[in-house]
């Protein structure tokens, strides 16, 4: 089976509002904006994947270039209310890769759960990796619309070109479709739309199975509550996709890994399943 590794490239805090939402409709991202109380502090998770077609790496984290003044835009309400980040160079992906023994030049592929910053800001340590992403997830995040969406995308390299996700009807559980990343199928990518319309997982197949959920759920206790975040566009979609979620823990074995979960290392190292 796969051995996973999981990589912490800095940290992060948001409203509490974000995390689990707080009202419907446009009160939910004023709620957002405006609530009081912070999260703790929060990893920021990347996946290393070690497996027989070679490395994959899940998310490129974030860079210590948010601490430069105008890195981020200060017109964004998101930005300037919402998030708070604290990322050392040493937390960024290049350097932890390097400390695995993982050279840029292992590492084959590269998936995108989503392209918020968190998720994306790394992209610079992978120049020599084919880059995956869900086409609607990129036509999204780019130009004037995407930053007005939250992303970065003048922030990207421009070198980086990635290829979209490829799905076919290949039944996984309550998922009617998947992407295969590696030639034996122990690697799939998922639909996950809730968080963004076009967010995407990576199932890890074994046993257990581990899915790395990106930011389908900030905890694996808010999946069991069926709290949606603040920041899915989509109350319903979001929670459907929860559901299948949990459908699937109930089909198989399956360790749940949110990317900002402070207990996420903790069921990985133990194999605690949902």
């Amino acid at each position: 089976m796969a051995k996973i590794h999981p990589i912490c490239t800095g940290r992060v805090q948001v409203r509490q509002a974000q995390m689990s939402s707080k009202g419907h409709g446009i009160a939910r991202v004023a709620n957002m904006l405006m609530d009081k109380d912070w999260t703790e502090w929060l990893p920021i998770y990347v996946w290393v994947i070690e497996q027989g077609d070679g490395v994959v790496v899940v998310d490129t984290g974030e860079t210590a270039r948010v601490h430069e003044l105008g890195y981020h835009p200060r017109w964004h309400p998101f930005y300037r209310r919402a998030a708070r980040f604290m990322v050392t160079p040493e937390d960024e992906l290049g350097p932890q890769l390097r400390a695995l023994g993982i050279a840029q030049g292992d590492v084959r592929h590269v998936i995108l759960t989503h392209l918020h910053t968190d998720h994306a800001g790394g992209l610079r340590h992978v120049v020599q990796s084919k880059s995956w992403v869900h086409a609607d997830e990129l036509k999204r995040a780019s130009g004037v619309m995407g930053r007005l969406n939250g992303y970065l995308p003048h922030r990207w390299p421009k070198w980086w070109q990635p290829e979209s996700l490829k799905f076919v009807d290949r039944q996984v559980g309550p998922f009617s479709q998947s992407a295969a990343i590696s030639s034996d199928e122990e690697i799939l990518v998922l639909r996950t739309s809730g968080h963004t319309p076009a967010h995407v997982s990576v199932l890890v197949q074994g046993s257990p199975s581990v899915l790395l959920a990106g930011d389908t759920s900030y905890t694996q206790g808010l999946l069991v509550e069926n709290k949606v975040d603040g920041v899915s566009p989509n109350e319903e979609v979001s929670r459907a996709t929860l559901g299948r979620i949990r459908d699937l823990a109930r089909e198989r074995p399956l360790v749940y890994l949110p990317s900002h979960d402070p207990e996420s290392e903790a069921r990985l190292n133990t194999n605690a399943t949902l």
